[in-house]
């Protein structure tokens, strides 16, 4: 009888120490998959690209885009703002932004009425002393044609007129950013929008760039190349933008 006791015990024991092992196990699966996913979000590439939907509400700073039956919440400039005001159906490009590492982690989403703006904010959030909200601040100030004769032509006056930007980030932004915006094609793609000539569809533009890119090209030579193209004949369909910018993209 002891002895089937002391069998007894030595189970439990077992049981108890297996329990406590596969409870360590799961612990430490939770934590490397919390790492895990805190290393893709820092340094993988973004997930969402655009939102594409009904503008359910509308405020200076917040839009919510209703899509699919989700309603997503995004930060915006005030240049975002009036493009997309009285509009009901809306097309955002996204920013996605997760802060960890304090006490709350934070996951916000920014919307841009255009892909400029939003290459626009994305540099400007690189330059050392410029947070989201800052960065939103210049471009609520300026729009992005001007944004980018502000730091083509290193007005530091201009950027010092918007809260929060004093003379040292202002020149850090110049600095930082002058051949950025032309290596990128920002400068030029800002210059077509602003120019006195043909109106170039941003809409058409927009897609040409984005099959040329999918086919291996890069993004700021092939955004220069169908810029200029658009501008010499500006009522060609996307396909034939694509095709003569095959022709002409080195």
């Amino acid at each position: 009888m002891a002895l089937n006791l002391q069998k007894d015990s030595n189970n439990t024991s077992i049981w108890v120490a297996v329990a406590t092992v596969c409870e360590t196990l799961a612990g430490l699966y939770n934590i490397v998959a919390l790492f895990a996913l805190v290393i893709y979000y820092k340094y993988a590439t973004t997930m969402i690209e655009y939102i594409k939907g009904s503008l359910a509400e509308l405020t200076p700073t917040v839009a919510v885009v209703e899509a699919a039956g989700v309603g997503y919440a995004l930060n915006i400039s005030l240049n975002t703002y009036t493009a997309i005001q009285g509009k009901d159906a809306v097309k955002l490009y996204v920013h996605e932004n997760l802060v960890t590492g304090g006490r709350d982690d934070a996951y916000t989403l920014y919307g841009f009425a255009s892909r400029q703006e939003r290459e626009l904010y994305r540099l400007l959030v690189t330059v050392s002393g410029v947070g989201s909200n800052t960065a939103r601040m210049i471009l609520s100030a300026t729009t992005p044609a001007e944004l980018c004769n502000v730091i083509a032509t290193g007005d530091e006056r201009m950027l010092k007129s918007v809260k929060g930007i004093g003379l040292k980030t202002a020149q850090r932004i110049i600095v930082d950013l002058r051949d950025r915006i032309v290596t990128m094609g920002i400068a030029d793609e800002m210059h077509a929008t602003t120019a006195s000539g043909p109106t170039v569809d941003t809409a058409v533009k927009d897609e040409a760039v984005s099959a040329l890119t999918m086919l291996g090209f890069a993004p700021a030579p092939s955004a220069k190349v169908v810029t200029a193209i658009m501008q010499e004949q500006p009522e060609l369909p996307v396909e034939q933008v694509v095709k003569l910018a095959l022709k002409q993209i080195k």
